[in-house]
């Protein structure tokens, strides 16, 4: 199918809550309250949302499934690119007790909620937040990789700044093992990835991973478009050869 004369038109609201009744219905049958990292993620979001934290995480099954991602993979080491309160990377590491997490913030406020959030699920030890500016800090920690500092990773979450998407791809995939998983959020942006007149820089930044990806030769990748409570978005998926 053609793309150069799609018209793009949102999905519409009662499209949106249909995908947010299904997450309602399905997660917690897959998720229930019982679980024990329950209390600890529902106190990240409850927690980020009295702090005034913008509601931008991953949905939970997003979250979840990533975290199950890390587990069919033995990840032992993860990095996440955009902590806000800290809610993806509780998901990782208290899913997969053998997963250390380190996670850049650039916001100190995002950092300080997330740090409270962390401590509350008792992770402190196994996830690290590094405040910072997501281009200042991948170059210093791919320099600690490289020089047998760090441990190399086996995921990544990139979930920041979207104009600096193909920038923490590059670096983090310098920073994995080979087979290593890498995951580049929001990207399909409620489909205005393909409105090629809108020059919005966070499109612009999407459009570059994507087309980037795809001529790598370090990787395979694909787009997953996605809808749920978090309406209608996707991410890019790529696999370090």
């Amino acid at each position: 199918m053609s793309t150069a004369n799609f018209k793009f038109e949102h999905p519409g609201e009662a499209r949106d809550q249909l995908w947010a009744a299904v997450d309602a219905y399905a997660f917690p049958h897959s998720h229930p309250t019982s679980r024990p990292n329950h209390e600890a993620l529902e106190h990240a979001l409850q927690a980020s949302k009295a702090a005034g934290l913008p509601d931008i995480s991953a949905s939970p099954s997003q979250a979840k499934f990533m975290a199950l991602q890390c587990r069919l993979l033995k990840v032992t080491h993860a990095l996440e690119v955009g902590t806000l309160g800290g809610y993806t990377a509780i998901w990782l590491a208290s899913e997969n007790p053998q997963l250390k997490v380190v996670t850049v913030e650039y916001d100190p406020n995002h950092v300080a909620i997330a740090r409270k959030n962390i401590d509350f699920a008792g992770l402190s030890d196994r996830i690290e937040v590094i405040e910072g500016a997501g281009a200042e800090v991948l170059p210093k920690l791919k320099e600690e990789v490289l020089a047998g500092k760090r441990e190399r990773f086996g995921f990544t979450f990139i979930d920041a700044d979207k104009e600096n998407n193909w920038n923490y791809l590059d670096w983090a995939a310098d920073m994995s093992n080979p087979g290593s998983l890498l995951c580049v959020d929001n990207v399909v942006r409620g489909g205005r990835i393909i409105d090629f007149s809108n020059t919005d820089p966070r499109l612009q930044g999407s459009r570059t991973a994507i087309e980037k990806a795809g001529k790598d030769e370090r990787f395979d990748s694909v787009v997953i478009q996605t809808v749920g409570e978090k309406s209608y978005d996707g991410a890019l998926w790529v696999v370090l050869k």
